[in-house]
C-alpha cells in the first residue's frame, strides 16, 4: 500500500478526464467528486474505479461532452437528461437545480436519466448545506441483488444520503447502500484475498455464501438485513423505492436492465429508459421554520446522543458521518493510501495516455 498526497491524486485524475475528451469545467467537477469518496475513506468508490470509467468511455458508454438539459419542470421539479455524461458531472449539475428550485419554491426535487455511476450519493446530498438547507440524493444501479426470496438479481445496491445541517456540531450525513454491504466492499475484499461475511451475499442457488467472488459467479448481494427473518424485506422496499425513484419517475432505465457498471459486461437487450437514474432533493430550512432555531435544536439532538450510554468495549456512540470527517481531515493532512492492485490499475491508466503516475 503506498500513501498519495490528495494534491498528487487531483492532478493525476483531472489530467485522465481531460485526456478522455472533457472540458476543464468537467474534469475539475468529475475530479471532486470522485476523490471525495477517497477522502472520506470510501475507497471502493474513489480512484479505484477511474479505470472503470474509462473502459466505459472507451465503450462509447459514456459522453464526455454532454449536453445535460432539463427536458420537464415546475417551479420547484424538473427532470433532466444527462446525455450519456459522466454521472460525475451530471448529478452535481442536476443537485444544483434543486438547490436553485428550493431557494425559489422551498424545495426543489429533480430526477435524472440517461446519465451513469455517480461516485458517492453524500457528496451530491452534503451540496446543500452550505445554503441552510436539507440535501437528499439517490441513484440505482446495475442489478447485483436479489429481492428477499429470490435467486435473481433484480436491483442494485441503490443508495439513499441525506445530509442535514447543525449549528455548533458538525452535519448529520448519512451516507448508505440498501444492501446488507455495498459491491464495493466486495472489491476490496477481492483485492486483499480475504473472505466475506455470512449475510452479505448468496450464490447462484440462494445459498449464503463467503466467496468475495461470489458476484463473478452469478452470486448475488442480499437486501439490508440479509435474510427474512433479520428483515431484508425492509432493505428490499428501500432498493425499490430508490429504483422507482431514481428510474421510473425519470424516465431512466429500472430493475434488471439497467446499465452495468463493468464495461466488459453486455448491456440488456431490453431497455425501458435511457441509462441510469437519479433523484436528488433541497429542503430549505426556513421553508419550515428559522434555520437558526432548528440547527441549535441539531446541535441538541447530535449532542444528546453522543451522551448516549455505550456499549461494553465501545468508547462513544457515533453520529452518522462522524467516521467520514475525521477521515476526510486525516487523509488531507497524511495522504490517501492505495492498495497495490489500484496502483498497477492507475499505473496503466496512465500509460494508456502518457501520462505519468
Amino acid at each position: 500500500m503506498t500513501t498519495f498526497l490528495y494534491s498528487n491524486l487531483y492532478q493525476f485524475t483531472y489530467s485522465v478526464f481531460i485526456s478522455i475528451g472533457c472540458s476543464d469545467e468537467h474534469a475539475t467537477v468529475a475530479t471532486k467528486t470522485l476523490l471525495s469518496a477517497d477522502l472520506r475513506g470510501i475507497d471502493s468508490h474513489g480512484v479505484a474505479r477511474l479505470s472503470g470509467y474509462v473502459r466505459l468511455w472507451e465503450a462509447k458508454r459514456v459522453n464526455a461532452n454532454p449536453q445535460i438539459k432539463i427536458i420537464h419542470e415546475t417551479p420547484s421539479t424538473a427532470t433532466i437528461d444527462g446525455d450519456a455524461g459522466l454521472g460525475l458531472v451530471v448529478a452535481p449539475f442536476a443537485m444544483q437545480v434543486a438547490i436553485d428550485k428550493a431557494k425559489i419554491a422551498g424545495t426543489g426535487w429533480v430526477s435524472v436519466c440517461n446519465s451513469n455511476h455517480f461516485g458517492i450519493a453524500g457528496y451530491h446530498a452534503m451540496m446543500a448545506l452550505q445554503h441552510d438547507m436539507i440535501g437528499m440524493a439517490m441513484t440505482n444501479a446495475s442489478a447485483l441483488v436479489a429481492p428477499t426470496f429470490s435467486k435473481e438479481r433484480m436491483l442494485g445496491t441503490n443508495p439513499i444520503a441525506v445530509a442535514i445541517p447543525a449549528n455548533h456540531q458538525p452535519s448529520f450525513v448519512a451516507d448508505m447502500a440498501t444492501t446488507t454491504a455495498a459491491n464495493g466492499k466486495l472489491e476490496i475484499l477481492q483485492r486483499k484475498n480475504e473472505d466475506i461475511p455470512l449475510g452479505w451475499a448468496q450464490d447462484k442457488d440462494g445459498i449464503d455464501s463467503t466467496d468475495a467472488n461470489i458476484i463473478k459467479k452469478q452470486g448475488a448481494l442480499l437486501p439490508l438485513g440479509s435474510d427474512r427473518e433479520h428483515g431484508s424485506h425492509k432493505g428490499y422496499a428501500l432498493g425499490s423505492i430508490v429504483d422507482i425513484f431514481s428510474g421510473v419517475l425519470s424516465g431512466g432505465s429500472y430493475g434488471p436492465w439497467v446499465p452495468p457498471f463493468p464495461a466488459y459486461v453486455p448491456m440488456p437487450e431490453y431497455q425501458p429508459g435511457k441509462g441510469l437514474g437519479h433523484f436528488f432533493g433541497a429542503m430549505r430550512i426556513d421553508a419550515f421554520r428559522p434555520a437558526e432555531d432548528f440547527k441549535q435544536h441539531m446541535d441538541i439532538w447530535i449532542e444528546r446522543f453522543r451522551k448516549a450510554t455505550p456499549m461494553e468495549g465501545h468508547d462513544k456512540v457515533l453520529i452518522p458521518g462522524d467516521p467520514e470527517r475525521e477521515m476526510e481531515i486525516e487523509r488531507m493532512r497524511e495522504g490517501i493510501p492505495i492498495v497495490d492492485s489500484v496502483l498497477d490499475d492507475l499505473k496503466k491508466v496512465g500509460e494508456k495516455f502518457d501520462l505519468k503516475f
